[in-house]
This record gives C-alpha cells, structure tokens and sequence, in this order.
C-alpha cells in the first residue's frame, strides 16, 4: 500500500465520537462465532488480541436490535432495523436511545436487486438522502468490502478475509479492518455490523 494512501484528512470523520478518530491508521480485528445465537457473537479487538468493542444482540418481536458496547460494556450506538423495509434499511442511535433526536445515522441497500452488495449511508442531519454521505461495496460472502466518502473514490476504510485455520476449528468467522487516519473506527464497526445482518437475512 503506497504512503499516500493513508495520508490523515484534512477534517477528521467523526459521527459517533472524536475519541474513536486516530492519526494513523486503526488495524481491527473482528471475531464472529458462527454457532452462537446468543448475546455477545461479535468481539472486536485490536492486532494484539485485546477487546475494543462488542456487540451484544437482541431479537425483539418487530425488528432486530443490536447494541455496540465498548471494552467495559457501555452501550456506544444501537443499530435497529426498520421492518419491511426493501432495502433492508437500519438506523443507528446514540448509546441504547431509540429516540429520532438521537439519530447518528441510517442505512440503506443502494437497490433491491444487487450482485454485489452497496451500501449507501446518511448521516442523520442528511433527512432528503438525495446523495449519500458514505458508500460501502464488496462482497460480504469474500469478506471483502471497502467504505468510501460520499460517491467519490475516497477510501476511508477496507476489510478482508482473515485466514486461519484454528478460526475454523473453532466455529469463528475472522476477518481484518483497516480503518484509515482520522475516521470515526467506531462508525465503521457499526456498518460492518450491519452488513453481516444484512447477508444473514439473504441466507434466512
């Protein structure tokens, strides 16, 4: 990867807070179990193994709910879904709110029918949603995708298929987040996290 390509934005992005924006690059580690249902599926760590955050999942009777909690278990965002929604829309709200006033921001699939999955992002002070704030594309089933600025060709984060053969053995689904200097790594998590909800209903 040439230098420049993690040359640090002139404005920081910060959606959920300035305490998750680094100068340099953040290399995250996201550890899915494959077999779990139950709270606590997620864990994201950093390259030496500790925890930074975890998602803690909930299904309520309308609509699914999870909650990104930091190391100590605070609640950071909680991500609902929108029930039908045809492009699996979710919203994500400070802390465990679910309150409009706390709106961070909202997701959305860019169309119904897609090979490859886009994901368009707005942020919450964007209510007509005529251009996104954010893009993710990829694949999902690769655990390849890659989040740019707006509609531009501005990379702000990649995530890759991390191979290990004991994360197998295991029932664990790993796989690699490099989050570029001075992006919100918190906000990028909380999209990741949605995208795998997303391919779990396809597979639903």
């Amino acid at each position: 990867m040439p230098a420049t390509a993690y040359q640090p934005l002139l404005n920081p992005i910060t959606v959920v807070g300035p305490q998750f924006c680094a100068q340099y690059p953040v290399d995250l580690v996201i550890v899915k179990k494959v077999m779990t249902i139950s709270d606590g599926n997620f864990a994201v760590t950093d390259v030496n193994g500790s925890v930074i955050f975890k998602v803690k999942g909930t299904l309520l009777s309308l609509r699914d709910h999870r909650v990104l909690l930091d190391a100590a278990g605070k609640p950071i965002v909680s991500l609902q879904s929108k029930m039908l929604s045809m492009h699996r829309r979710w919203q994500v709200f400070r802390g465990e709110s679910s309150d409009p006033k706390d709106l961070l921001f909202s997701t959305k699939l860019s169309s119904i029918i897609q090979l490859k999955t886009e994901l368009d992002v707005f942020l919450a002070a964007n209510t007509k949603e005529e251009i996104c704030d954010f893009k993710l594309k990829g694949s999902w089933f690769d655990r390849s995708c890659t989040v740019y600025a707006g509609n531009s060709n501005m990379i702000i984060a990649q995530m890759h298929k991390k191979h290990n053969v004991q994360s197998v053995v295991l029932g664990k689904d790993t796989f690699a987040v490099t989050v570029y200097p001075n992006v919100d790594y918190a906000f990028i998590v909380a999209i990741i996290v949605i995208l795998d909800e997303i391919n779990e209903d396809k597979i639903d």
